[in-house]
């Protein structure tokens, strides 16, 4: 095994070495977003010693993935394997060819991107469950691994199947992107130092992805790796958009509205929102697809505080698709330096805003871990009033409702200094924190809790303010 390349994936590290030191057969199952190294940790881990390995070919035929198969095949046994007819007479050949294996030693069997071998009436998955439960399942020397980018297939047929594959996978593993202080010992292993700033920034553009973060050069500023793999002509992330729900999703076109319709709304949209937006029917159908957004970390779905679950509103949290939204869909494309010219331009510093709030969503323990609540049960959300009679209209971006009746009410800030509270300010806070108790009749505390870059500078209205996380906490 090679785990020396691998950051941050200690539990998965742990997780499939327990699995190798099991007397049982495994069938190990490994799923998350395109791009988020899944392959690279299987390689890795295993050092490229596979005993059968193929990889799924994106959109070709039953027929294209069976010669792939047969190839494959021939290379482990060094002599002509002729395409097998179908997935069933694939199966049987795996199984002549484990059979012939030694029994005194594991044998590791990797399927990669599967869902893209599941053709249309294809038969592979029914093949892969009786492969599975005929013969792979009895196998105590027998390592298999599924990996498939497609994370709503995975879930679905896989990790959560109903049918011949019911509660069969021995290990299931969701690859999730970095956290910014992974994101920090990842750029470092790379000889990229910047400041806590810099890389927060990064985060906002490219999120914790491992291969757009590998796509950075040590020898350029943030500023430029950005025009770089943005902006330039034929720069490697210009077109990535199209490409990556594509191989995602079918009906990649009703996805991207429907993520199109949730980046115009930074507090997210409802399901009625969505479906007047797109003009999707409010159907099974959407609900499938939200469900699929969600499985992939595309959306995030929360409720408003006191609201029903029938209030569920869904927010674009892939931080890519933000970006490529609000810079680069309707870009003219005539800066290839748009960003490092993007100084003081308005567009920016609102993205920076609110994508900043997505961040601090992403890094709840972490928050929790500053106030010094980490082990107190809390639920999170979000919560708006409309203006009344009785009260002004207000907006809450972040709320931790904890068991100690207690609620940290959250202002979330970004910015390239000290945070300062001025007299204006100030009673915005106090309306808000007298809207929030009026509308909701909360009778719990209320703790004003700021999450800024550098922290609030002190004056004469900074003691509104119980407890202060800023930017260096967020990459504990």
């Amino acid at each position: 095994m090679s785990k020396e390349n691998l950051i941050a994936r200690d539990e998965e590290i742990h997780r499939l070495e327990r699995c190798l030191n099991e007397t049982n057969a495994q069938l190990i199952i490994l799923y998350g977003r395109r791009r988020i190294g899944k392959t690279y940790l299987i390689n890795e881990f295993f050092d490229g010693r596979f005993d059968f390995k193929i990889t799924g070919a994106f959109q070709e035929s039953r027929e294209v993935q069976l010669r792939n198969f047969a190839e494959e095949l021939s290379s482990h046994l060094r002599k002509k394997v002729d395409a097998p007819r179908d997935w069933i007479s694939a199966f049987r050949l795996l199984r002549e060819y484990l059979a012939e294996l030694p029994k005194d030693e594991k044998h590791i069997v990797f399927f990669d991107e599967m869902p893209w071998l599941d053709t249309q009436r294809s038969g592979f998955l029914s093949a892969f469950e009786h492969f599975w439960n005929d013969y792979g399942c009895s196998l105590h020397h027998l390592v298999f691994i599924v990996c498939g980018s497609a994370t709503s297939w995975m879930t679905r047929n896989i990790a959560e199947n109903k049918g011949g594959l019911f509660n069969r996978q021995t290990c299931s593993i969701f690859l999730r992107p970095f956290t910014l202080k992974e994101t920090e010992q990842y750029l470092n292993r790379r000889g990229i130092r910047w400041s806590r700033y810099d890389t927060a920034e990064c985060y906002m553009a490219v999120g914790g992805i491992p291969f757009y973060l590998s796509l950075l050069v040590p020898d350029k500023s943030l500023h430029d790796n950005i025009d770089n793999l943005f902006f330039r002509k034929r720069a490697e992330l210009w077109n990535e958009f199209n490409h990556l729900y594509r191989t995602l999703f079918n009906n990649s076109e009703q996805y991207i509205r429907i993520a199109e319709a949730l980046s115009t709304k930074r507090m997210g949209l409802s399901r009625s929102e969505i479906s007047k937006k797109t003009g999707i029917p409010e159907n099974g159908e959407l609900t499938k697809m939200l469900e699929n957004l969600k499985s992939s970390d595309f959306v995030r779905a929360y409720s408003y505080f006191g609201k029903k679950k029938a209030d569920t509103l869904y927010q674009l949290r892939d931080y890519y698709s933000w970006f490529y939204f609000k810079f680069i869909k309707d870009y003219p494309g005539r800066d290839e330096h748009f960003w490092s010219h993007s100084y003081g331009n308005p567009a920016k510093y609102a993205w920076a805003g609110f994508t900043f709030e997505q961040v601090c969503k992403d890094h709840i323990p972490q928050i929790k871990q500053k106030l010094g609540i980490a082990g107190v049960l809390a639920e999170e959300s979000s919560w708006f009033t409309k203006e009344t009679e009785e009260h002004s209209g207000a907006q809450i971006d972040l709320l931790i409702d904890r068991n100690d009746h207690v609620i940290n009410l959250c202002e979330i800030k970004f910015s390239s200094d000290e945070f300062t509270i001025d007299k204006e300010y100030d009673q915005c806070m106090r309306r808000k924190i007298s809207a929030f108790v009026t509308a909701t009749k909360t009778k719990k505390t209320i703790q004003t809790t700021m999450i800024t870059t550098y922290g609030v500078k002190q004056n004469s209205y900074s003691s509104i303010i119980n407890s202060q996380v800023v930017l260096d906490d967020l990459f504990s």
